[in-house]
């Protein structure tokens, strides 16, 4: 997911890594200092329209090293978030490094994730514009349930419970979307879908030329 959002000025400077509180956290994590950008894949391609298979294998260094990737790829491309299959590997696990509705601030990864939302009595829906990084230049207006719970495992297989509300919650749910083979295109009218594909058209050119400084200024 891509960056549409921004905090409440009673901004709070915590930080929820892994879904617990830190008292500092750098603006780079570890993971990004350790990893490779690799290419992003865009609507249209296979490898996004395909559900994901689950991760059998933890505390690999392979599935270590596809997470740093993954956390440096977001960080260069202005991501709230980014799925495996974003990178063009299909396997359950999404990273995300995401503000929520207060301020704080969001980091972490999660494999096998399951998507829990509230009943349909008691959840609210709400119409956000979101933008998906491999719909390059895009937004659309996506109604999102304003709370959202995943359940999963961290890389070396320690259960994980990771709540969100507001625009965190949104990054949950899109996601988690990815991960069953679905962009949030696949939420829009025929009509919305149209314009959305549009938008891409004639601005992916100047977010791939943005990527590219962002990474060269980086080194990587």
């Amino acid at each position: 997911m891509s960056v549409q959002h921004e905090p409440s000025r009673s901004v709070d400077r915590r930080v929820r890594l892994q879904g617990h509180p830190v008292e500092t956290y750098p603006a780079l994590p570890p993971e990004a200092e350790r990893g490779a950008v690799r290419r992003i894949t865009v609507v249209g391609e296979e490898v996004l329209s395909r559900p994901c298979r689950e991760v059998t294998g933890f505390g690999t260094p392979e599935l270590s090293a596809l997470i740093d990737d993954m956390f440096l790829t977001m960080h260069v491309a202005d991501g709230a978030g980014l799925a495996a299959n974003q990178v063009g590997v299909d396997l359950r696990l999404f990273v995300y490094d995401c503000p929520d509705d207060q301020g704080v601030r969001h980091v972490g990864h999660i494999i096998n994730p399951v998507l829990e939302l509230p009943e349909p009595g008691s959840r609210r829906l709400v119409d956000e514009f979101e933008g998906c990084l491999s719909v390059p230049g895009a937004t659309m207006e996506v109604p999102r349930t304003d709370r959202a719970v995943v359940r999963g495992f961290d890389k070396d297989g320690n259960a994980l419970l990771i709540e969100g509300a507001g625009y965190f919650a949104r990054c949950l749910q899109h996601e988690s979307d990815h991960l069953i083979g679905h962009t949030y295109l696949d939420r829009l009218s025929k009509r919305d879908r149209k314009d959305a594909l549009r938008q891409m058209d004639n601005r992916q050119d100047d977010v791939f030329a943005q990527r590219e400084t962002k990474a060269a200024a980086l080194e990587r």
